[in-house]
């Protein structure tokens, strides 16, 4: 995930943290000193990253329940409203969706059993004052690993119990229109989110709003991509008609060719039509905007490392290359030189034209 900076692996996975988590914290550790001073600061900042803990360990419940199914899950990111396990692809089997999806969950209610078990106590009275830091730690913790739970359990997507909806409904129906009813479920609650925000004045629901309501719609269409990608081949999706850089191709000449075609990354071929990789117009732009000289060559900011696929691999295998962050697949003949290449936004277009 852009902006997030990797802290080394855990159980088989990248655990990555983005950078606005540390904004969540300096604004915590802000608000705690300007009411209650240090004391307050240290031990709301110690209470988050205990809570983030706990998500680490509700991440790590879906990764191992995966990880059961021969589903590996690449990297594990902190985010200021939670976490996101990147699973190297969804299960196939309903039901197995279901399991990974009710682990998380699991984790929470086994950390608030061991909470009580160590003595955090649980008096009614204290659910309303679970930000303060009067409400013992031990206490604090348990009330919101139920709390998770609960609210993971939202039958609507992309919270778990959305995806234990969306694979029920796979039972019944194919999976494009059961994530359709999910994801609708959950943006009907993202928007009660946002309303009870606005009305009370909590910035953080509105964040969590905001985020539902953009990942339910995201996962909608992943999913009627990936629906319409297991029907294509390479060959089906591909860039045949192209201009091509060599070379010996400056920044000059590569700007020359974005005002002249609409291509938003060249390849670089060489003289026996080998590709050397691609140039695309965010790194062109990003070159002439800074200290590069348009006389360099256009092979100073080439991007090399292209994956290079058959005419008959699916689509499905080149969406996975480019999730990766490749900014095209280049597209071999027989021969193993390049006739097309495939971009997120070609695969869009395909998907548009073939009706979803």
């Amino acid at each position: 995930m852009t902006w997030s900076f990797s802290l080394g692996r855990l159980l088989g996975s990248e655990l990555r943290v983005h950078v606005t988590f540390f904004l969540l914290l300096a604004w915590i550790g802000f608000a705690a000193y300007s009411s209650g001073g240090w004391p307050a600061a240290i031990e709301n900042l110690v209470f988050v990253l205990a809570l983030f803990a706990c998500v680490v360990a509700h991440e790590f419940g879906h990764a191992l329940m995966a990880r059961r199914y021969g589903i590996k899950t690449p990297d594990i990111t902190l985010l200021p409203i939670g976490g996101l396990a990147r699973l190297e692809r969804i299960p196939e089997k309903p039901m197995q969706e279901v399991w990974v999806a009710l682990a998380g969950p699991a984790v929470n209610v086994a950390i608030w059993v061991i909470l009580v078990i160590l003595g955090a106590g649980m008096p009614y009275e204290a659910i309303t004052q679970i930000e303060s830091a009067n409400v013992g730690l031990l206490d604090r913790l348990a009330y919101v690993n139920l709390l998770l739970a609960a609210f993971n359990m939202i039958p609507a997507f992309p919270m778990d119990g959305g995806r234990v909806f969306r694979a029920l409904l796979c039972l019944r129906m194919d999976r494009v229109k059961a994530t359709r009813l999910a994801a609708l479920g959950g943006q009907v609650v993202a928007v009660g989110f946002g309303f009870l925000g606005l009305s009370s004045g909590n910035p953080i629901l509105i964040l969590i709003a905001v985020f539902v309501f953009v990942a339910a719609n995201a996962e909608s269409q992943d999913v009627a991509l990936r629906s319409v990608a297991r029907r294509v081949l390479a060959r089906d999706a591909m860039i045949t008609e192209f201009h091509a850089l060599s070379p010996a191709d400056t920044l000059s000449t590569a700007a020359q060719a974005v005002i002249h075609t609409t291509q938003h990354e060249f390849p670089v071929l060489d003289a026996d039509g080998a590709l050397l990789g691609f140039v695309t117009r965010d790194r062109l732009f990003a070159a002439l905007a800074g200290d590069h000289p348009r006389s360099d060559l256009a092979t100073s900011i080439m991007e090399s490392d292209i994956p290079q696929l058959g005419l008959t691999v699916g689509l499905e295998t080149v969406l996975e290359e480019l999730h990766k962050g490749a900014p095209a697949i280049a597209v071999l003949g027989r021969t193993g030189r390049m006739i097309g290449y495939i971009t997120r936004e070609n695969i869009g277009e395909l998907m548009v034209i073939r009706g979803r």
